[in-house]
């Protein structure tokens, strides 16, 4: 199996990361809470509640990265190396994402978040 889709699954990953940030930074949550995980994430504040915005923004992010490196070994036009760099920076973009979500720097998170796109979008382009 290649790196990228290796970065595949880190990227499936990555949202469960921004939930246990989230459930276990607010310092309330126990197994009580998780009969109705959903309600108790609603009601979060501060950090907790921007790990919960991280978590729901990865599972946004995920389907267009996913179909895109499947995509692009499908075609198979590109060298599996520049899939591969393409792959990581964007597992790189989504890591930094999180990192400025959680320390609520709003203007850094949205430039990286259009990196992550503009990642996105060169799986296409190198599979023209």
């Amino acid at each position: 199996m290649t790196v990228a889709l290796w970065c595949v699954l880190i990227a499936l990953i990555l949202p469960l990361l921004c939930t246990s940030i989230a459930k276990f930074s607010s310092g309330r949550f126990n197994l009580r809470q998780n009969h109705d995980p959903r309600a108790f994430l609603d009601k979060l504040e501060g950090l907790p509640r921007r790990a919960h915005a991280a978590q729901l923004n990865s599972f946004e992010a995920f389907p267009a990265f996913a179909a895109a490196v499947i995509i692009a070994d499908v075609v198979g036009n590109a060298e599996q190396v520049t899939q591969d760099v393409l792959a990581v920076l964007f597992i790189t973009s989504r890591l930094l994402y999180i990192i400025c979500y959680l320390a609520d720097w709003a203007a850094l998170r949205s430039l990286v978040w259009f990196v992550g796109l503009g990642l996105v979008v060169s799986f296409f382009v190198i599979s023209a």
